[in-house]
């Protein structure tokens, strides 16, 4: 979801990418066999940079410091690198929306199964594990919206209304599966047509403020540039709780939730001897610290604060896939 890319690696402090690197020392990984060193682990990953930070903080603490290279892409770039180079890709482990990869595995039997196997809360696949689950929401700059004297929202049908065009912001489907969640939300409460016609003219509202990363919106808003979005509900919830003018709206038509999850690109022998490791360490050290900024519960075990509860979640009548997702980006397109 996020175009900021982070790689860590000292071959790497010297590419022009934005975000952090660390310099890296060799790696004493060994291989299965013992007789060599392995590579770094490669990953490409479309999480957010709260996420992403998790998963280094997790790695780094946990043995894996100077032995893996992680890379940001956003969902629909990183979707469509993996439908173009397949298991040619350079990456070793991709952590990414998880209807894209079962899209793929589908297609091109891509991911190779998972010999770490924990007790989940929700049913998937043995070729990936989740990392995060995420809802949406509505969010405003309450400062802005008395200055601009603009009612509060309930919904987000309303942000189809006249009254919004110019004050709002929200994220382009072509672009941020987040858009998806507003899309899910608004089929599935008003049926396809009308919903769809909701999703256009709230982007013609937005005009200039249709973002491209899920996360877009709400730096709109924090900055004042507009008074209400559509995004990440945990984002909203944390900026409030730092005393920022910022509140949310669990809307009407429900919180729709995705989840993102860590895959191993099987490339045979090839097969980097650390990746699944690596899948392994990032859900064993990492759920910890991503659950303060994700509150969604994946795994036995794990509890969420009731104030980090949305208050309508729903999710999809139909399997949430790469199919489905077109489907939707083309009748909002007009195609």
């Amino acid at each position: 979801m996020k175009k900021l890319c982070i790689v860590m690696a000292a071959a790497a402090a010297a590419v022009a990418l934005s975000g952090c690197s660390d310099k890296a020392p060799e790696s004493a990984a060994k291989t299965s066999a013992g007789t060599a060193e392995a590579a770094q682990v490669v990953i490409y990953s479309n999480a957010d940079e709260e996420a992403q930070q998790a998963i280094k903080n997790a790695l780094d603490q946990n043995g894996f410091k100077g032995k893996y290279l992680l890379q940001g892409f956003g969902t629909s770039e990183l979707g469509g690198k993996l439908v173009a180079e397949g298991k040619n890709i350079e990456a070793d482990v991709v952590t990414l929306s998880s209807y894209y990869l079962e899209s793929l595995q589908k297609n091109q039997k891509m991911f190779q199964k998972l010999a770490y196997q924990p007790k989940k809360l929700v049913n998937t696949p043995d070729f990936y594990l989740p990392i995060l689950g995420q809802n949406g929401a509505l969010f405003v700059n309450t400062q802005v919206l008395k200055a601009d004297n603009l009612p509060m929202p309930t919904a987000i049908a309303d942000l189809a209304k006249p009254i919004y065009a110019g004050h709002i912001a929200v994220p382009d489907i072509m672009g941020s599966s987040t858009a998806w969640l507003m899309t899910q939300a608004l089929v599935s409460a008003y049926g396809e047509q009308q919903g769809i016609k909701y999703v256009q003219d709230i982007e013609k509202n937005a005009g200039a403020h249709r973002e491209m990363s899920g996360s877009g919106p709400l730096k709109k808003i924090r900055a004042g540039e507009v008074a209400v979005g559509f995004g990440l509900r945990h984002q909203a919830v944390a900026d409030k709780a730092r005393g920022l003018p910022i509140d949310y709206v669990d809307p009407t038509e429900g919180n729709f939730s995705l989840t993102e999850s860590a895959a191993v690109i099987d490339k045979g022998d090839k097969t980097n001897p650390n990746a699944q490791k690596v899948v392994e360490t990032i859900i064993k050290f990492g759920r910890k610290e991503i659950l303060k900024n994700y509150p969604v519960a994946l795994y036995e075990g794990e509890t969420v604060d009731a104030a980090n509860r949305p208050a309508h979640p729903k999710t999809f009548s139909e399997p949430l896939t790469l199919e489905l997702l077109q489907k939707h980006q083309k009748l909002i397109k007009g195609e």
